[in-house]
């Protein structure tokens, strides 16, 4: 028993024994009356994982079965004595061998009812001599790997027992030791502090009561006095006196130095389990009787659960030996499937390459260990130019291969997906793709698929296509530039006509009326020098909600002149580096057009907070929002629906934006549009 203990309470170096037992060798019983045939087998099967154990006749095959543990036996039909057929009987009809799988050999007995008695008898397989040695040699490792997955999950079966009742161990251990404690105490203490101690007389009534009754049964000490002791215990009564004085007497004087399990009701009804303790001392020739309570509703409810996790136990050992029984019919359907596998596998490798061959992408199986050749398709000698003997068994140059993102040379030991690269061919002409590499195993080896997909053509294409889109937009810059500085040009160059003969005419208004329109010429070129690409921005560290403050006067007044409103929903943001005058510009640029989107009564709300990395300006309107094929031309210079607008403040805040890294993103819709101003907290500080 101390042996069982001492292991309960070392799970550890219990699991390591059952983990670090060395593997040992598989015992496989072969039983023939003819000593050449044995030897033959022994030929066959030598291996040093197998311990080949030989039995002359049934009579010593039995033998051997009382001494070994076998993972399969091998067993002649025609033997003197016990044939084969009772020898397998007998194996069979005992407990520890009847799972041993039997296969018979015979050289004579081929009739299918001999075949069907080998069966009947429990053998697994009936061999027909001459056997072929590598099908018999195959067979034997598939029952043996049977045995030993089956050992091994005894062994895991093992580990969760083990595991299991260490914890039930040590719960009753600290349940045992606190009992102890407890009882020591009582013993050490005069007057129980915890438990309520009650005497009583002969009658039941009750005599005095400690204090610790209010805390136990929420009664007052002076409630109970007089009063029947049964008034504790309801159930107590009903169940064993039916209330008869004389009952109630014998009873309590049977259980004088006993512990009896109640069930105790408090005052409000309140019901717990308790151990009564009655001792009995006589008083002037009066019995009185003394007894201890103690709540021992936590002890049951532990009881209830060490109860609930030995049925649990039980349970899972069923379950378990009902995994295995399921793992073992499903291994031998894992053998038939595999027996079908081997049949589809020519075909499915056939279809493999055609579809390899035939695929429009450069398709290419490299080796992970050396990253050279294996095979490559067509697809793939067509656009590299080199043929299938100058690369298969050669090691892919990585240098071939330009990650387009980093201008580094492609790692192929990283994943990727679809990565933009530029590819050398072997007459030296670069071009473009988008290569995909995955891990695949081909018989055991670990390899490596690499699928390129050749975007040359379109690449060029969308160059093309940028280069034209470009040319467009000069085109229209230009002629909304010649547009709108034509106009106040054609005013000053009229005056000046007007006034080249009569100098004396030549008055103040017509002077100031040509300074505007110079003015307003000036301007125009102003914004559009705004949009440079390599206008220097000064920045500085400051927080984007004092910009805002600062500049919500000005816009408030703008609102208020048109009967109109202002909301400012700041919330407390970090500060980041910006360019005060440009970050006033685009606000009052998007707020402006907000304001004048709306009716009467409209809202403009003004809102900033921090969404994750980023730092979000939000301004938000209550027009009838932007119509699809205008919203797709915002941001466009000189293109505008305003008769007096330039076309020139969406585009500047899209300049605005790119300097300081920021995006603009645009919802609209039938409530209103929402221009929101992307800030990253962390800049590019490449860029500040």
């Amino acid at each position: 028993m101390k042996t069982v203990t001492e292991s309960l309470m070392d799970p550890k170096g219990s699991i390591e024994k059952l983990n670090n037992t060395p593997a040992k060798k598989v015992n496989i019983l072969m039983v023939d009356d003819h000593p050449e045939n044995l030897l033959a087998l022994e030929a066959v099967l030598t291996s040093p994982n197998y311990n080949l154990v030989s039995a002359h006749s049934g009579k010593e095959a039995l033998k051997c079965m009382l001494q070994y543990d076998f993972a399969v036996i091998l067993l002649d039909v025609q033997m003197p004595g016990l044939n084969g057929f009772d020898t397998a009987a007998l194996i069979k009809a005992r407990e520890k061998t009847k799972n041993i799988p039997i296969i018979f050999i015979t050289a004579i007995s081929q009739e299918m009812e001999h075949v069907h008695q080998g069966y009947s008898v429990g053998a697994i397989d009936y061999i027909f001599k001459p056997f072929q040695p590598e099908t018999l040699r195959r067979k034997i490792e598939q029952f043996v790997k049977i045995h030993q997955n089956h050992q091994e999950n005894i062994i895991q079966t093992d580990l969760g027992h083990l595991l299991e009742l260490n914890k039930v161990n040590k719960r009753l251990d600290r349940t045992t030791l606190n009992l102890r404690r407890t009882e020591a105490l009582s013993k050490a203490i005069s007057e129980t502090i915890t438990d309520t101690i009650v005497t009583f007389d002969n009658q039941g009534s009750i005599l005095s009561v400690n204090p610790a009754v209010t805390h136990m049964f929420g009664y007052k000490v002076n409630e109970l006095v007089e009063k029947h002791i049964l008034k504790l215990f309801p159930k107590w009564e009903n169940e064993l006196f039916n209330h008869s004085p004389h009952s109630f007497l014998s009873t309590i004087r049977e259980s004088v130095g006993n512990i009896i399990e109640v069930v105790a009701n408090r005052k409000d009804n309140g019901s717990f389990y308790a151990d009564l303790l009655i001792a009995s001392t006589i008083i002037e020739d009066e019995q009185i009787f003394v007894c201890t309570i103690r709540d021992v509703t936590e002890r049951k409810q532990i009881e209830e659960v060490k109860k609930q996790r030995f049925m649990n136990l039980e349970h899972i050992v069923k379950e378990r030996t009902l995994e295995l029984t399921k793992s073992n019919e499903k291994l031998q359907k894992e053998i038939e499937e595999r027996k079908k596998i081997a049949e589809n596998m020519f075909r499915t490798q056939e279809r493999f390459r055609k579809i390899f061959d035939s695929s429009p992408c450069l398709m290419a199986i490299l080796s992970q260990k050396d990253f050279t050749f294996i095979e490559v398709n067509t697809s793939w000698t067509k656009y590299m130019e080199y043929s299938s003997d100058e690369l298969i068994n050669q090691k892919i140059n990585s240098k071939t291969f330009v990650d387009e993102a980093t201008e580094n040379y492609l790692d192929l030991n990283k994943k990727s997906r679809n990565r933009k690269i530029r590819y050398e061919t072997k007459n030296g002409e670069i071009r473009s793709g988008l290569l995909s590499n995955e891990l695949i195993d081909i018989h055991s080896e670990p390899c490596m698929l690499v699928v390129l997909t050749d975007i040359t053509e379109r690449v060029h294409l969308e160059n093309e296509m940028y280069r034209l889109d470009r040319l467009n937009l000069i085109g229209e810059m230009a002629a909304g530039i010649a547009h709108e500085i034509r106009n106040p040009m054609t005013t000053v160059q009229g005056f000046l006509q007007l006034s080249r003969n009569k100098v004396g005419n030549l008055t103040t208004d017509f002077i100031d009326l040509m300074l505007e329109e110079l003015n307003r010429a000036n301007s125009i070129i102003t914004e559009f020098l705004n949009l440079a690409k390599n206008k220097i921005s000064v920045k500085k560290k400051q927080n984007l909600n004092a910009i805002i403050e600062a500049l919500s006067p000005l816009i408030q007044a703008e609102a208020f002149r048109s009967n109109k409103q202002l909301k400012l929903e700041l919330e407390v943001c970090p500060d980041i580096y910006l360019d005060e005058k440009e970050i006033r510009q685009l606000i009052l640029n998007i707020a402006l057009n907000g304001l004048d989107a709306m009716n009467s009564n409209g809202k403009l709300t003004i809102k900033t907070f921090n969404d994750n990395d980023t730092l979000v300006l939000q301004i938000k309107d209550e027009g009838k929002g932007i119509a699809p094929e205008v919203l797709s031309k915002l941001g466009t210079p000189f293109f505008t629906t305003k008769e007096t607008g330039t076309g020139l403040g969406l585009a500047i805040c899209y300049s605005v934006a790119k300097r300081h890294d920021a995006q603009i993103e645009i919802k609209t819709g039938d409530n209103g549009t929402t221009f929101s101003v992307l800030f990253q907290l962390i800049p590019n500080v490449n860029k500040i």
